[in-house]
């Protein structure tokens, strides 16, 4: 672990109190925090990622997590949550009697990126695993609210030392970095992290109307004016189509960024399996920060891209104009996951940086430096092959 100094290339100091230990997981059924003492020795037990296990780092003790052979991930009828959360949010917050599942925690925002932390056990300050300020639990507020139960959870498969060889290869190929940055590498601690995410599945119908071009040729002109154009022959083209997308992918964390977190994927979500408490022992957990029907808006625009494309191939021919295209949504159905990450906050030039890796496929992405000497270099190299073929092609 690095020495805080004032240097301010020197690394993010992301120590924390207990933020890594078996407390830090949160209950999404009954909205406590839980550890799970070792039947051994009576330590706390953390996942273990090689063995997918609770596992005792003191006596060595291995427990197997309890997943009935039974549980399933099960698909949400979207409008029936809706209006469920419509109702809740009608009724008083105070209400003796209401059966919708509530989150209770402690719960601060971070100051400088937005990101919720939470304190569970006895922790007392941390700094946010999100951008590395530091954060007091005297600031932080009693959370008490109606929230959607997450469904499953999609254990670490990545090891920390895996993935610090993919960061130190990730930093090795950024060409465009300062040398010094390439060398040292992008040093700090890792924070192993669950993050929010809602999929979306629905069948669609699509009607469209619009034009397929294909391209011909003509000779103009004469002696030495004489010469190809293209043309473009238009005829009409329209049809319908239906299409079912499944697992349609949504973050549902703010405070991160999305074209990073995009860059994940994809998920392997195929090993996703039903939610279970001990699986969260020794990592960092977020429950959403978007709502639901904000999240379906996002991942509509990604559902009617796709459709747009799909409209243009059945359209065929070289080129396409589509006046018009019409989809209706069906079956719509959801589920809450969780998904593990390991992050990285680090320091370069006086400057923070955050990296995101895939805890289940070991892909990286995030920010780093860029060395304005090499990019210049590049720039110039650039126009000067260009000027030289210009030159060559000109004789």
């Amino acid at each position: 672990m690095s020495e805080e100094t004032d240097d301010p290339d020197d690394p993010l100091d992301l120590r924390r109190v207990d933020a890594v230990s078996g407390e830090v997981g949160q209950t999404f059924d009954t909205g406590e925090g839980r550890i799970f003492p070792c039947e051994g020795c009576g330590a706390d037990l953390e996942f273990h990622i090689g063995q997918q296990k609770l596992s005792c780092g003191y006596c060595g003790y291995v427990k197997e997590i309890e997943i009935s052979d039974e549980a399933t991930v099960e698909e949400q009828d979207f409008d029936a949550m809706l209006a469920q959360l419509q109702e809740w949010h009608r009724q008083e917050p105070d209400a003796p009697e209401d059966d919708g599942p509530t989150s209770e925690h402690n719960e601060l925002r971070c100051d400088s990126c937005g990101g919720n932390v939470e304190f569970i056990g006895t922790l007392t300050s941390t700094h946010c695993p999100y951008c590395g300020s530091p954060v007091q639990l005297e600031n932080a507020h009693k959370c008490e609210e109606r929230r959607i139960p997450v469904d499953g959870v999609l254990p670490f498969q990545i090891e920390r030392e895996h993935a610090k060889e993919n960061l130190r290869q990730w930093v090795a190929s950024r060409w465009f970095a300062p040398n010094r940055f390439r060398k040292r590498g992008a040093d700090g601690k890792f924070n192993g992290v669950y993050l929010s995410y809602f999929t979306f599945d629905a069948m669609t119908l699509t009607a469209y109307d619009g034009s397929r071009g294909d391209y011909y040729y003509v000779t103009v002109g004469s002696g030495k004016n004489k010469r190809s154009e293209r043309r473009t022959r238009w005829r009409p083209a329209s049809g319908r189509f239906q299409r079912f997308f499944d697992d349609v992918l949504v973050l549902a964390n703010t405070g991160l960024r999305r074209d990073f977190m995009l860059q994940l994927e994809p998920w392997p979500l195929n090993q996703v399996v039903p939610f279970n408490q001990q699986m969260l022992a020794g990592y960092l957990a977020r429950t959403y920060d978007v709502e639901l029907n904000t999240c379906f808006s996002e991942g509509r625009e990604r559902i009617d891209s796709a459709i747009h494309q799909e409209v243009r191939q059945r359209i065929g021919g070289d080129t396409q104009r589509v006046n018009s295209v019409d989809s209706h949504y069906d079956a719509i159905t959801f589920k809450h996951l969780l998904l593990p990450v390991w992050l990285l906050a680090y320091a370069y030039g006086g400057k923070s940086h955050l990296v995101f890796i895939n805890a289940a496929t070991g892909e990286v992405q995030g920010e780093r430096p860029w060395s304005m000497v090499k990019i210049a270099f590049a720039v110039i190299a650039g126009l000067l092959a260009a000027g030289t073929i210009w030159a060559i092609s000109a004789q």
